[in-house]
């Protein structure tokens, strides 16, 4: 039996449970990834269709379909946290990694749209990390 792992929105409204097992892991750096997440990418999980179930909050989902490429972006309209959709074609579910409440099993990671990163995304591989917020002087 596959094991199960679950998943929320930011205001815990919208929440799920999907079998934690992952084609892939994308890395997306499309310029539709960086708009609704006001990031450079967004780590999207490709599950199997069927595999997700929701526990709370799925009439609080909303949806968009971007025109004229293959791109949705689903959210709770409460926080605006995104969730998991069905992709356009019917073939995947795609789930947003950071919505998950544990850590997924995935079999491939890929960072797709690549020529598309921002353009500061580069500078950010040698950044100073932090335990939380830097002192300020």
């Amino acid at each position: 039996m596959t094991e199960k792992i679950n998943g929320a929105c930011l205001c815990g409204e919208v929440s799920y449970e999907i079998n934690n097992r992952f084609d892939q892991l994308y890395l997306c750096h499309c310029k539709q990834c960086q708009k609704t997440s006001g990031s450079d990418y967004v780590s999207n999980l490709i599950g199997e269709v069927g595999s997700l179930s929701w526990l709370s909050g799925e009439n609080l989902i909303e949806r968009f379909d971007y025109p004229g490429r293959e791109f949705t972006n689903a959210f709770c309209k409460v926080c605006g946290s995104g969730v998991p959709y069905l992709n356009l074609t019917g073939t995947a579910i795609i789930v947003r990694a950071g919505s998950l409440d544990g850590k997924p099993i995935v079999e491939t990671i890929s960072r797709i749209f690549y020529a598309e990163r921002s353009r500061w995304a580069d500078e950010c591989e040698t950044a100073n990390t932090y335990t939380g917020f830097p002192s300020v002087a």
